[in-house]
């Protein structure tokens, strides 16, 4: 015998870590949103100048779902693939850019950072490529799942800049309280 697994335990490996990496990074992805009061319900996002290229609110939902989705297989196939070079830097390098992504809700939605989250939109995107290219030596179908990742990340970088550009004192906006006159 020269496996030291058969194809079904291999199947039955990546599934488990594929179960286990999707509903971690969904998890993670839905509770930074919800902390950080992020999406549209959002009085201080409501009263923002956006973009006309903006998208409507469900978008975003469903864009981020799908994303957290396919970035938890991806790093499944990464964390499976033992004993291939490169594997410790690309699952180190993908674990810091998800961090970084994690904090994106908290710091535009909840402190009102706008300048800020643009440029760590940047960053992500930067080290989500840097990690798309790991993955490719690695196992190409993994780099291909980040693909989407990368390009809604250039897009949400696109949004960043325009709301930071059409919203100079972004940080400063304040709803108007609501009275009732009786």
């Amino acid at each position: 015998m020269r496996e030291l697994a058969s194809k079904s335990q291999l199947r039955m490996s990546f599934l488990r870590w594929a179960l286990f990496c999707v509903s971690l990074i969904l998890l993670l992805g839905i509770g930074s949103g919800v902390i950080s009061n992020s999406g549209y319900q959002n009085s201080w996002f409501a009263g923002l100048i956006k973009p006309a290229e903006m998208p409507p609110g469900a978008v975003f939902g469903i864009v981020w779902t799908s994303l957290y989705v396919l970035l938890g297989l991806a790093i499944a196939m990464i964390v499976g693939a033992r004993g291939a070079p490169g594997r410790g830097w690309a699952i180190t390098l993908f674990c810091v850019q998800m961090l970084l992504n994690f904090a994106w809700s908290p710091l535009f939605f909840a402190l009102h950072e706008t300048t800020s989250a643009f440029y760590l939109l940047l960053a992500i995107l930067l080290l989500a490529l840097v990690t798309t290219l790991l993955f490719a030596r690695i196992r190409r179908v993994a780099a291909l799942l980040m693909v989407p990742y990368v390009l809604w990340l250039a897009f949400a970088s696109y949004l960043a800049f325009e709301i930071d550009r059409l919203n100079p004192d972004g940080g400063r906006v304040v709803m108007p309280s609501v009275s009732t006159q009786i």
